[in-house]
């Protein structure tokens, strides 16, 4: 038997399909230890993740970690869980449908999925539904503006893994990142500038991304110079000074030394010199989160207020905003560009149909002479 797998009802006469699939990081089923505990080995199991040796690691990752951190992560998840379930999962799950209509509105016919590299739906679960669609044409969109090898590429490790086993593949394109994307600036902009012409500016913006140990910078990855240059594109769009915008760094783990400042110290150190006022946004996050809903609006909220300062504001990320899904739609779009997803293809799909008869027909009558 053939190790390589193909669709349960191929037909050559099947029309292609272009599909977009959008990629999320993950997020539990349910607020509750054991799918926490399920999530949390997952994802701290790929070693994109934790570049430490397995023989080291694994007896870390299922001793102390896995019995320990999934009850406190999961009363974490359950501060933010809302009615419909994870906030990650449900503003993935939309961003996917209205972009979809997004694109429709200006003539593109495809296909946009979504998945999540962690949790479900799983890559592989998602290709495979495509592949039934007879899937032609896969533009991978991961949802992290900065790229990290902890997260972009392990999306394209995940993708490479389940399309490795198919027979028919289709044709491939990967978006890298998109952190200096006029759109997506000016998307994080807005979303800045709709919270100060409601509430006034604060002393300082904070501009928090999540964490990576330092050894990652050091071997080479541009995450941290991107997170850097997303934060003065913004500061510039923003026209205030240098001095008034923070880059900082959430998520610490372990004992290690991670990308610096952090932002709950940082938050700590300018309530003692004074500030009383402080935004904070997480423009590595186009969707609002447990890192951004409960360790910012939450625990960063409280660690500025206990040390001394009066205001704090967290400004939600892009989610649905028309702004940032007009902004996606067109970098999928330019991402589209020679691939024949308009409309107006149409008569080009006729004429592939008026073609496949004829090769059908002289096919029986060659069969009916032989």
């Amino acid at each position: 038997m053939s190790r390589y797998s193909a669709a349960a009802a191929f037909s050559h006469r099947a029309a292609p399909t272009t599909a977009v699939l959008l990629v999320q990081l993950g997020t539990p089923t349910r607020p509750e230890t054991g799918p926490v505990r399920r999530y949390l080995r997952e994802f701290l199991s790929d070693p994109r993740v934790v570049e430490i040796p397995r023989l080291v690691w694994w007896p870390i990752l299922n001793g102390p970690i896995l019995l320990r951190r999934p009850s406190r992560s999961a009363e974490k998840y359950a501060s933010i869980w809302t009615p419909d379930g994870s906030p990650l999962a449900i503003h993935t799950r939309r961003m996917a449908s209205i972009l979809r209509g997004a694109l429709g509105d200006v003539g593109i016919d495809v296909v946009v999925a979504h998945a999540m590299r962690y949790g479900q739906p799983s890559v592989s679960t998602v290709l495979r539904k495509l592949r039934e669609q007879n899937l032609s044409r896969l533009l991978v969109l991961p949802l992290y503006p900065q790229y990290s090898a902890t997260t972009t590429a392990s999306v394209f490790d995940a993708v490479s893994r389940e399309l490795g086993q198919w027979r028919n593949l289709p044709d491939l394109r990967f978006v890298r990142g998109f952190h200096r994307d006029p759109g997506y600036i000016q998307s994080v902009v807005q979303g800045i500038q709709t919270q100060w012409t409601a509430s006034g500016r604060p002393q300082k913006l904070v501009l928090s991304f999540h964490g990576l140990p330092r050894r990652n910078l050091t071997l080479g990855d541009p995450y941290h110079c991107e997170c850097l240059a997303t934060g003065r594109l913004v500061a510039q769009e923003l026209k205030i000074p240098a001095d008034d915008v923070i880059v900082t760094f959430q998520s610490r783990f372990g004992r290690a030394r991670w990308l610096e400042p952090y932002t709950e110290p940082t938050l700590v150190k300018l309530a003692r010199q004074g500030v009383e006022s402080v935004d904070v946004a997480c423009p590595g996050f186009v969707a609002d989160c447990l890192e951004t809903l409960e360790e910012i609006d939450i625990g960063a909220r409280a660690t500025f207020t206990k040390a001394g300062g009066r205001q704090f504001r967290f400004i939600p990320c892009l989610n649905t905003t028309p702004v940032w899904v007009n902004a996606l739609a067109d970098l999928t779009r330019r991402q589209l560009l020679g691939w024949p997803v308009s409309r107006l293809d149409e008569p080009m799909q006729a004429r592939r149909e008026a073609a496949l008869a004829e090769r059908e027909a002289l096919a029986k009558s060659r069969g009916a002479k032989a």
